[in-house]
């Protein structure tokens, strides 16, 4: 049990690590916002990442993602991945990224498992099955470093690998698809980063298997700029794949506390796919995910989400995913099912026609 260090209050809904209670973060920022940055700031350096906002004058500029970071030369961008060396851009590029690969038999946990093409809804044009693809894997493809910085992280090994010095090559791994794989999955960390290498692989993989099903998948926080959207789009819609957005919080005050970013971009980006999505009704281009943290994202929060979600498209897909403590918010309870509940309920309420609770086995019967 924790207190907060703006209304006193005690409760196990207050994680230790941000120290106050959901309603004062949203409330009263002046007084919480300058101490949980200093949280954030704090995990950065343990895992050696430089602090944002990087605004080198004379730095190199790079767009990829919402920090818009202007790197100092013998520097890296905040997500330590892009670096300036001697004025030209170093680090991670089209041919060789920082990431990990494995193979993960279909039927999937996929936060889209319900409604992707691996169901057979995509069958015969992007499923080899009319029922479940036994027999066949996901390509899951995890790249390192991201441009989050998430206290709940149940990937957070990520941040270290991001100075990792080996490379893979987007030829060695498209080569790695085989013809027992139906998708490549590309997460993370994020992908956001490394997109440049993820196109490049998806497109020489698709390219080595004419002929064959392949889809193309991302799961993303949506933070890239709103010009690689596109080549994601494109993708995805030529082969069956869907793109899976994390939304992690409405009030912006909350998501910058939880994951050290606003969360502007992401919106502005789900929107966009959104109308890139009615081109492709049938199999669902775009899912929505949130995490129920206990504490933090509860039913006012997925209502205000789901609303967004239902005035873009109400059969937009949305999956709530039970919470496990991790990372910086370790000393948080799992979500409870009374919880989800409520956020199912409130979903619906919203006007969306398709949510979905995930992650049922870590859910408690406390409430």
């Amino acid at each position: 049990m924790a207190r907060c260090g703006q209304c006193g209050r005690d409760s196990h809904l207050i994680a230790r690590a941000l120290g106050f209670c959901a309603d004062c973060i949203q409330r009263h920022s002046n007084r919480t916002r300058p101490e949980i940055e200093s949280v954030h700031r704090a995990v950065r350096a343990q895992f050696k990442l430089p602090q944002p906002p990087l605004r080198n004058p004379q730095g190199l500029a790079c767009r990829l993602c919402l920090n818009e970071c202007q790197i100092a030369p013998g520097r890296t961008g905040a997500c330590g991945l892009h670096g300036n060396y001697a004025g030209h851009a170093a680090g991670v590029n089209a041919r060789w990224g920082q990431a990990s690969y494995y193979f993960d038999p279909l039927p999937t946990n996929c936060v889209a498992d319900w409604v992707c093409a691996a169901t057979g809804e995509g069958y015969p044009e992007f499923s080899y099955s009319p029922d479940q693809e036994y027999g066949y894997y996901n390509l899951a493809v995890f790249y390192h470093g991201c441009t989050f910085n998430c206290l709940f992280c149940q990937n957070w090994q990520s941040r270290a690998l991001a100075f990792n010095q080996e490379h893979l090559s987007s030829s060695d791994l498209a080569g790695a698809a085989n013809e027992h794989t139906a998708c490549i999955c590309f997460f993370g960390g994020d992908p956001t980063p490394q997109l440049a290498h993820s196109f490049r692989t998806a497109v020489e993989a698709r390219a080595r298997r004419r002929g064959r099903i392949l889809r193309i998948c991302w799961e993303t926080n949506g933070s890239m700029h709103p010009a690689l959207l596109e080549g994601m789009a494109n993708l995805a819609l030529q082969s069956g794949g869907t793109i899976k957005f994390d939304l992690k919080a409405w009030n912006n005050e909350l998501h910058q506390a939880l994951c050290g970013a606003p969360n502007g971009r992401t919106l502005e980006n789900f929107r966009i796919l959104a109308r890139r999505a009615r081109e492709r009704p049938r199999l669902p281009l775009l899912v929505a995910g949130t995490l129920l943290v206990p504490g933090y994202v509860d039913e006012t929060e997925v209502e205000s989400l789901a609303r967004f979600i239902a005035g873009l498209n109400p059969d937009i897909p949305y999956a709530l995913l039970a919470f496990h403590p991790h990372f910086y918010l370790s000393d948080l309870p799992r979500t409870s099912r009374q919880h989800a509940e409520r956020c199912l309920e409130a979903a619906k309420n919203a006007g969306l026609t398709n949510v979905r609770l995930g992650n049922l086995h870590l859910l408690s019967e406390a409430y």
